[in-house]
């Protein structure tokens, strides 16, 4: 068993269909912790070091990119070709390998001082977690959204009723937390679990204003996962058999946390800053829209291959739908390219320019099911056309199953390939989760749209109108 896997024997509650499991043992993990254990593997290989590591002089190892902070435009584009690596080998499907988690880390950890005066043990907490993740390799997880239990505005606070998190223990070694957390996607695979809210808080409800670093294995801690979409087979479920990251509830009952990983608590202030912190999210949704671009051309590959196969590609409006998806990709790729070159230095820290990271973001869940629907209609029917199995092509009846399943370009076999694995990207459980999170992972689709006119400079369009409209 490998060193990552291994790590994972540490007691940890985990449940799917009503029992407690070990993940390193359960057959709807195996898939997906093969292809962490094949990611986390690559630091110790020396091919793979320099592409997605760097060699930290401190701690005398490699370390992931992830953790590096840039200095300059070469050094961010340097920690994008660590994050397209990983995404490339995961086709865009897995959002939480940690190096998302891990670039906020460091981004948190770059703007320790800004923090001091609103909490003056903050940067030192932040400090040591930061070299204690990059010396051990750990995997992290974040986990911000409060249980759908009644989202009414004015019963939404009471967190006796809806199970907010909150302290309900001081001691002078740390406190113990009860309520719950959602949507913990990965954390069943992680070592550290990062926990605050999302929503906003003012003074009058700092008590639940807290931020803290959970062990996965802490006592007390529960993580209630919803329906494995794994599959045993990759030859008829290429994708769910690898990459299902697997979302749980966190449940936190009587959950104790050492003072050192209280990173804030009672705290709205400081909270708030650090949600909004310009170092911490220009660095990790750096990585984000760096795997969604990867993950759309994966998906513009899968929609081309199926038009070629069933001679579909001439007509004039498929080629159009197909020419959407490669001006989405293009359209992303602009806006991390523009990111990059528009970067500055704060803090002696070079930043990709979150303007354009944020309209990738937006534009991504509206390109996402464009794109899911684009599948549909070039595969139409013969998506559902499917044999049960790839052994109905060499069965009994294979010499009528060769005829009636192969493509214009393609044999059976391949054919049916191809439409399982486009099935299993859009029509399985599996793609079902895939479309609901990039709709849904970074917000209200429709608070973060209105979001980019709240936020823009309009003073050029006051210059632009003041000779035409004197109301400007």
């Amino acid at each position: 068993m490998s060193l990552f896997i291994e790590s994972l024997k540490d007691g940890r509650n985990v449940w799917l269909n009503g029992k407690r499991i070990d993940i390193t043992e359960d057959t709807n993990f195996r898939g997906t912790l093969t292809t962490i254990e094949s990611l986390f593997s690559q630091l110790t290989n020396p091919k793979l070091q320099p592409l997605i590591g760097y060699f930290d002089d401190d701690l005398q190892q490699w370390v992931h990119k992830a953790f590096y902070l840039p200095r300059n435009i070469t050094e961010l584009q340097e920690r994008r070709t660590a994050f397209e690596a990983w995404a490339k080998d995961t086709n865009g499907m897995m959002s939480r390998l940690s190096d998302y988690a891990r670039s906020r880390v460091a981004g948190w950890y770059a703007n320790r001082e800004a923090y001091r005066e609103l909490d003056p043990h903050f940067p030192g907490k932040i400090e040591a977690y930061y070299h204690i993740a990059k010396r051990e390799n750990r995997f992290i997880a974040i986990v911000q959204r409060d249980p759908q239990i009644n989202r009414s505005a004015n019963e939404y606070y009471n967190t006796k009723k809806l199970g907010l998190l909150r302290i309900t223990k001081k001691t002078n070694e740390g406190v113990y937390i009860n309520g719950a957390k959602m949507i913990g996607t990965s954390a069943p695979y992680a070592h550290d679990i990062i926990v605050y809210p999302l929503a906003p808080l003012d003074e009058a409800k700092k008590d639940l204003a807290h931020m803290l670093i959970v062990p996965a294995n802490a006592k007390g801690l529960h993580m209630v996962c919803r329906e494995s979409f794994a599959e045993a087979s990759q030859v008829e479920h290429s994708l769910s058999a690898q990459y299902d990251e697997m979302d749980a509830v966190l449940i936190f009952d009587d959950v104790f946390v050492p003072w050192e990983r209280v990173l804030l608590h009672d705290n709205p202030i400081a909270l708030a800053q650090l949600k909004v912190d310009s170092i911490s999210n220009s660095l990790a949704y750096h990585q984000a829209i760096v795997r969604l671009q990867t993950k759309l051309s994966f998906m513009a590959a899968v929609a081309n291959a199926m038009a070629h196969v069933i001679g579909a590609d001439g007509y004039l409006h498929v080629q159009e739908k197909l020419g959407e998806l490669i001006i989405q990709i293009r359209t992303i790729e602009g806006l991390i390219i523009a990111a990059e070159q528009n970067g500055k230095l704060e803090k002696d820290i070079y930043i990709p320019d979150f303007n354009y990271i944020q309209t990738a973001r937006v534009l991504g869940t509206k390109y996402y099911p464009n794109a899911v629907e684009i599948i549909q209609l070039i595969g139409a029917g013969g998506l559902i056309q499917l044999p049960s199995s790839m052994a109905d092509l060499s069965g009994q009846i294979s010499q009528l199953t060769q005829q009636y399943y192969k493509g214009k370009n393609a044999t059976a076999e391949e054919r049916t390939k191809l439409f399982k694995l486009a099935w299993d990207l859009i029509g399985s459980p599996f793609g079902s989760r895939h479309e609901l999170y990039e709709r849904f992972y970074s917000g209200d689709p429709m608070l973060q749209t209105a979001d980019m006119w709240r936020k823009y400079d309009k003073k050029e369009w006051t210059r632009q109108l003041a000779p035409f409209w004197k109301n400007c």
